[in-house]
């Protein structure tokens, strides 16, 4: 089955919604007991950072998802649940993440507050992606430079770059997407970037 953590951070709903459209059966839940028996693991979310981490533990959730993913689950991270991944993150001070994998999560920043006045924070809206690796596994049937849905005031910057599986532009190239062994994780949101976004859902259910 797979399951989406439910922490307290919204768009759950959205995304289930995406993963029953292709099919699939999918259970929200925050309890850690079915978080640990889960066969895939989706960690969505919207909002802070550090409210994210007080939201996993709070729940008990931490070591549970920490444990799927070095378990070698297929895990999939959307947005806030990529940040959360990493090292650290920078939102109002310095916060500690999972440390899954090694890095940290900035602000965009732009002279005097864009560029050449055109560019806003955050980054919303359609925006393409660009392959940085061949064959990623959720990104078949999935066309380089396709568009994606993003929301997002953050980037992630992987301390290790052969994690990056795509970039796109803002301002200046950023990671919208990882891949490492059975982490997949999308700055973007697959569940409203239409045909190609559920295109990478139906492709992780598929794993």
């Amino acid at each position: 089955m797979i399951v989406i953590v439910d922490y307290g951070m919204g768009n759950l709903r959205s995304v289930e919604k995406a993963f029953e459209r292709c099919g699939f059966h999918v259970r929200v839940t925050d309890s850690p007991r079915e978080v640990v028996h889960a066969e895939k693991l989706v960690l969505p979310g919207v909002g802070a950072f550090q409210d994210a981490m007080d939201g996993l533990r709070q729940r008990g959730l931490i070591e549970p998802v920490i444990h799927g993913i070095r378990s070698g689950k297929p895990f999939l991270g959307i947005c806030l649940g990529l940040q959360l991944l990493f090292s650290k993150g920078y939102e109002d001070g310095e916060h500690e993440g999972l440390n899954i994998i090694s890095g940290k999560v900035v602000r965009f920043a732009f002279p005097g507050g864009g560029t050449n006045g055109k560019l806003k924070i955050p980054h919303i809206g359609w925006n393409q992606i660009s392959f940085r690796k061949e064959h990623i596994p959720i990104l078949d049937n999935v066309p380089g430079n396709a568009y994606m849905y993003f929301v997002h005031s953050y980037y992630v910057c992987p301390d290790d770059e052969s994690v990056i599986a795509t970039e796109t532009e803002y301002g200046g190239r950023f990671t919208s997407m990882i891949w490492h062994k059975n982490i997949f994780a999308t700055q973007f949101h697959p569940e409203k970037s239409q045909e190609y976004g559920l295109a990478i859902l139906k492709n992780f259910g598929n794993l």
